[in-house]
């Protein structure tokens, strides 16, 4: 059998918790509550697969739209789910981060996100990067306004590459990004790091995020080891 070959960072819009949840006569969060328990199931699986990064779409700066009520539960979920596994995380050596502007959020969520950060920041092991109030289009915008920004104050010069700019993006401390998976059908990366996703490797699965098992996760991986990774050239 052939060796997989294993990404290094892979992306996760986690799609489909409220038709999951629909679909079994619940509420929509009860499908987001499924969702999380599922971030640590395939988090460990990554983490014993040797993954050094894990970036999953929490929450973008549209999901500000959906109903007051979704919106809220939403805003208690950081708090709900590293009560219940941020232990179990740290025991497996995972390191959390995040990505987007977590200043629009309540205080108490804010303060659970530095919290865990902080609790975790020596942890060796997989990054777990939650995107939440990010949108990929706001991020190019806001790394274009610091760099001009360093332009006119004299700290950067116009004469940079891809690379350099790329040092402005939320994820410059990260691998690039070598595989991204949308669950539940939907085909299209909803302003999801477009920066990063330039030469990533897509998988659509039409499985709901909540049923996302570690076996459709080693089959995505599958195919992305028979995937012929050429970048541009030959």
């Amino acid at each position: 059998m052939e060796e997989r070959i294993i990404p290094k960072h892979i992306a996760i819009i986690m799609d489909g918790n409220g038709r999951w949840a629909k679909k079994r006569g619940l509420p929509r969060t009860a499908g987001h509550k499924q969702g999380a328990e599922n971030i640590r199931k395939i988090a460990i699986a990554c983490n014993d697969l040797g993954v050094k990064a894990l970036t999953c779409y929490a929450f973008s700066t549209e999901n500000w739209k959906r109903p007051e009520s979704e919106v809220d539960y939403l805003c208690k979920l950081p708090r709900l789910f590293f009560n219940s596994y941020l232990a179990e995380l740290k025991k497996n050596n995972i390191r959390v981060t995040f990505l987007g502007e977590i200043e629009r959020f309540p205080k108490e969520t804010q303060k659970v996100i530095t919290t865990v950060v902080s609790e975790t920041k020596n942890n060796t092991g997989l990054n777990l990067c939650f995107a939440i109030n990010y949108g990929g289009r706001r991020e190019i915008l806001l790394a274009a306004k610091q760099y001009a920004k360093d332009v006119m104050n004299g700290e950067n010069t116009l004469d940079i590459d891809e690379e350099e700019f790329g040092q402005y993006m939320m994820t410059k401390d990260m691998p690039e990004i070598d595989l991204m998976i949308r669950t539940s059908g939907e085909v299209r990366i909803s302003n999801f790091l477009l920066w990063q996703l330039a030469y990533s490797e897509l998988i659509f699965s039409p499985v709901a995020w909540p049923d996302f098992s570690k076996e459709y996760l080693l089959e995505a991986i599958d195919e992305f080891t028979h995937r012929n990774r050429r970048f541009g050239g030959l």
